[in-house]
């Protein structure tokens, strides 16, 4: 086989990475079209999830997380404390802040979301072989890899 001259080279990355970006948002797309437990939009869902993987936390740290302005937080806030999936208590060290958390009701939903979706990935998952699993489980700690950059 010829050495790849730097174009095809470039081509070639260029491919993978065009391929690759669109996969994961294609992927990440059907993962957010499964249900989501209760009648919440994926961003309040979002929401929930980061505070049951982060802990309680500050509606700005919330924004700021989620890449939102204040006041669009401070609506998806007051929506999950109205269907009382979060609660505010006051803030550690800062009585001008309050912390947001998770009610018993907000873990719920995520646990639920969470096991919708991973049995929806379980059923994609099952359909392929051992040979491919064992690839996709080289690609998941490769992926991971670029995530964390």
């Amino acid at each position: 086989m010829p050495p790849s001259s730097p174009s095809t080279t470039t081509a070639s990355r260029t491919d993978l990475a065009t391929e690759l970006r669109v996969t994961v948002l294609r992927l990440s797309r059907k993962i957010r079209s499964e249900a989501v437990a209760g009648d919440l939009s994926e961003a309040q869902y979002c929401v929930l999830a980061g505070l049951s993987h982060h802990g309680p936390t500050t509606p700005r740290a919330l924004a700021e997380r989620d890449g939102v302005q204040p006041p669009t937080m401070t609506r998806t806030i007051a929506a999950l404390e109205g269907a009382g999936l979060v609660a505010r208590s006051a803030h550690p060290t800062d009585g001008r802040q309050v912390h947001i958390e998770l009610t018993d009701a907000g873990v719920d939903v995520v646990t639920e979301t969470r096991r919708l979706r991973n049995a929806w990935m379980d059923d994609m998952l099952r359909g392929l072989s051992a040979k491919d699993r064992t690839t996709l489980e080289k690609a998941v700690a490769i992926l991971r890899q670029v995530a964390d950059v």
